[in-house]
């Protein structure tokens, strides 16, 4: 079975290309398609942004698809960036934008800082909507650390660690991920 993944993220999609490495479905990602999509996510939630893409895609061609979407909630925060983790700061925001800004928001509250990765992933087929959670808990800190992350990843130690994702080595990072773990289990009901 061939399924689009609904991202132009060649990072994103090898990640996912190798979940599925072994399995008789062969995902193609609209980079591979050379279609740039613009998909506004105007959802207020990580399912509805997912469901979102997934639809959007599928309506232009008319075949399976996989979307997602993923973000950071911090429990002190009230789940805050949540599904706006990505423009957190404002438009045309840096990822070190978003650091410092949620670095500031916690210097009120008392560590730990409780987060985690929140990764939703859905399959839509035109009538089939199959849904997967992935969850990587942990803890945010007061300062940037590491260099082989994005996004949150320097400020965010798992659970059970004592580096940060970006302190992480990349293998790693990509073995315990919330979106390894969505797409595991969306892998799982697919099959």
């Amino acid at each position: 079975m061939k399924i689009i993944f609904a991202t132009q993220n060649k990072g994103k999609a090898a990640e996912v290309k190798a979940i599925f490495a072994n399995s008789s479905i062969v995902i193609i990602s609209l980079y591979d398609l050379g279609n740039n999509i613009d998909i506004e996510e105007h959802g207020t939630t990580f399912r509805e942004n997912a469901f979102i893409k997934a639809k959007a895609v599928y309506d232009i061609y008319r075949e399976p698809v996989m979307a997602d979407d993923s973000g950071l909630s911090i429990e002190q925060l009230d789940g805050r960036p949540g599904v706006y983790s990505a423009r957190y700061s404002g438009e045309n925001c840096t990822y070190e934008d978003n650091n410092l800004k949620v670095i500031d928001e916690l210097k009120e509250f008392s560590e730990p800082h409780t987060a985690k990765f929140i990764s939703y992933a859905v399959y839509y087929d035109g009538k089939n909507e199959i849904e997967a959670i992935g969850e990587l808990p942990g803890k945010i800190i007061k300062e940037q650390r590491g260099t082989n992350g994005f996004g949150y990843d320097p400020i965010f130690i798992p659970d059970g660690y004592e580096k940060t994702i970006s302190e992480l080595d990349f293998k790693l990072k990509n073995e315990i991920s919330h979106r390894v773990r969505s797409f595991n289990q969306l892998k799982n009901k697919l099959i």
